[in-house]
């Protein structure tokens, strides 16, 4: 369960941070140095996904993206300094019910 978490995390930051940075570049016109960083990143978190131990691509991706809104708020209220409000803290807790559920729910 650790290493499940840990690798979500770590994605998460991959793709989200990458993003950042890209979006730093152009649209912040900053140093192109942003660019190729954050694209590095991306392909971290293309390769990061694959170490995950579930057996189907879609339900990993899926659950990544539920991972990923939560992250987002998270990352929008340290970097970008946006508090979330109670929908956003709702919406996401939501999501991390849908990923426990697409993950963790006993199946045949």
């Amino acid at each position: 369960m650790f290493k499940t978490i840990f690798l979500f995390l770590l994605a998460g930051l991959a793709e989200i941070g990458g993003g950042y940075l890209i979006w730093q570049w152009l649209r912040e016109d900053k140093s192109a140095i942003l660019g190729l960083f954050g694209g590095i990143a991306l392909v971290l978190y293309g390769v990061i996904a694959t170490f995950q131990s579930f057996p189907s691509f879609g339900r990993v991706y899926a659950a990544y993206g539920g991972v990923f809104i939560v992250l987002s708020v998270l990352w929008g209220w340290g970097i970008d300094k946006k508090t979330p409000d109670f929908y956003d803290l709702i919406g996401a807790s939501i999501c991390l019910v849908g990923v426990s559920v697409m993950l963790f729910a006993p199946r045949q």
